[in-house]
């Protein structure tokens, strides 16, 4: 398993790499020159080549990138061009509130699709197992802004039940803010339940054809035990990684959520970066988003050796 794992652990330090050239590269390709872009179009050309060099942009571009990944990983993302203050400072606070949601969205997702995926395998080929895999697909089907238009006109406006601006005020506690976040919550368990609940009823439908649990079943165990101890933990394999690719679309992917919620999450802070050609908190924050998908895969990697013993004698590359 310490082999599995670092060779998880190698491969993630290469794919950040290449994700800070990409991210590099695809920022120097922005339109226009970066001082100009900060001061107008009406800035003398003197100050914008002050301007330049006071932030770097002047030097070649290896240096910039050099220094760019070296401030990085040390915790240091610079200063923002549009606003003059700290990266984190927008970006920390963003991440944060991202990192709530998609929480709250697996809290609510995860259970509930391997709930359904189990009952559909259970009963294969019945009228439960038809009904939760089409309900999973048509929900997959429908965009998230569709479900998540559905959602505030349902409950925000027409039965008030739940808030429709999942930006709480200052001083909420915890239980507050769940509240306002479960509506946009609910739009992404729509999107996902889906993927995941097909995942674990496939998943589910293979452990219950294996040798194991056929001889766990002449064993004279019960089927509850049979399906807790044998079918479960290896049915859930598929599953978390599915759950561990969609952390990265929870985490930096819901633009459309964040806008249609007003929701301040890092998605909607990167968006607002690329807008004013903010060069320095776009490049910090698509590589900050990169770094939790990664963290996620890994501990998915982890998860994944715990659950199947193969890897931990080396059987599994």
């Amino acid at each position: 398993m310490a082999r599995f794992l670092a060779n998880r652990l190698a491969l993630s330090i290469v794919t950040l790499f290449i994700l800070s050239v990409i991210v590099f590269a695809a920022t120097q390709l922005l339109p226009g020159d970066v001082g100009r872009n900060v001061l107008g179009p009406f800035a003398d050309q003197k100050s914008v080549d002050l301007f330049n060099h006071q932030v770097g942009a002047d030097r070649p571009l290896l240096v910039q990138y050099g220094d760019w990944i070296w401030k990085f990983l040390h915790g240091d993302m610079g200063r923002s061009l549009q606003y003059q203050v700290s990266v984190w400072s927008l970006l920390g606070p963003s991440l944060v509130n991202s990192l709530k949601l998609a929480a709250e969205a697996f809290v609510l997702v995860v259970p509930l699709s391997i709930l359904g995926g189990v009952a559909a395998a259970l009963r294969r080929g019945r009228l439960a197992d038809r009904a939760i895999t089409i309900t999973g697909l048509s929900l997959t089907a429908v965009p998230e802004f569709v479900s998540a238009i559905f959602l505030i006109v349902a409950f925000g406006v027409f039965l008030t039940w739940l808030p429709v601006n999942a930006q709480w005020p200052q001083g909420t506690g915890l239980v507050g803010q769940m509240r306002y976040l479960l509506l946009p919550s609910l739009a992404l368990v729509m999107v996902l339940f889906g993927y995941i609940a097909r995942m674990a009823r496939h998943g589910t439908i293979e452990a219950l054809s294996a040798d194991y649990t056929r001889t766990a079943y002449l064993n004279g165990l019960g089927t509850t035990t049979v399906i807790g101890r044998h079918v479960l933990r290896n049915a859930l394999l598929p599953t978390i990684a599915v759950v561990a690719t969609q952390t990265g679309y929870l985490i930096g992917g819901l633009l459309v959520i964040e806008k249609l919620f007003n929701y301040n999450g890092i998605g909607q802070r990167i968006y607002i970066a690329a807008q004013n050609k903010d060069v320095t908190m776009l490049q910090s924050g698509v590589l900050l988003v990169g770094v939790v998908y990664l963290v996620a895969t890994f501990i998915a990697d982890l998860l994944y050796s715990v659950l199947n013993p193969r890897i931990r004698f080396g059987s599994v590359e």
